[in-house]
């Protein structure tokens, strides 16, 4: 676990499971229609229960960058924040501008919510294919600019890595 303290917000790189992680709010790498799905958002929809699918269900559809809220069933948070990371198609498709609002647009409802913890997987590094270095970068300098802009009650913002291989490259962002 690495940590750096970002003005009053701990920013904290851990390798874990998301699903066990006690925040206020987990944020799940979801798709657009918000089903369920392999990887994270697998994992965190079935740690959830069927009361977050039915929500999900309710509201449809987040198009990509874009971020929507539920509960958070039987996580260990009150809110889970799901948000639509793009699909890696060679860098020209408007991904890095994308994967970004993915972070700063949970940020931000998180602040809607009074969120004080927060924990991100590593959007769009699984089945979606982003390179994890650059990802790692962009979440990273996303989540300072987030901080710098907005006014905001968060005091933790972690990013939760399911292996050695991501928590490096996130290591690495973080301590650039």
């Amino acid at each position: 676990m690495e940590k750096i303290k970002e003005g009053s917000v701990d920013i904290i790189v851990k390798k874990g499971d998301i699903t066990e992680e006690e925040v206020d709010i987990i944020v799940n790498a979801a798709n657009n229609r918000l089903l369920g799905g392999g990887g994270v958002d697998g994992a965190i929809h079935r740690a959830a229960g069927p009361s977050m699918m039915s929500e999900c269900r309710k509201i449809g559809y987040c198009p990509t960058g874009e971020a929507v809220y539920t509960t958070a069933g039987n996580l260990k948070a009150k809110y889970c924040i799901h948000t639509v990371g793009p699909i890696w198609q060679g860098g020209f498709k408007n991904e890095e501008k994308l994967l970004s609002n993915c972070y700063i647009n949970s940020l931000k409802l998180a602040n809607k919510l009074n969120a004080s913890s927060i924990a991100f997987p590593a959007i769009s590094c699984g089945v979606y294919g982003y390179p994890i270095e650059e990802a790692a970068n962009i979440a990273i300098n996303s989540i300072k600019k987030f901080l710098r802009t907005y006014p905001n009650n968060l005091k933790e913002i972690r990013l939760v890595l399911f292996n050695d291989t991501t928590y490096n490259a996130f290591y690495r962002a973080l301590k650039a």
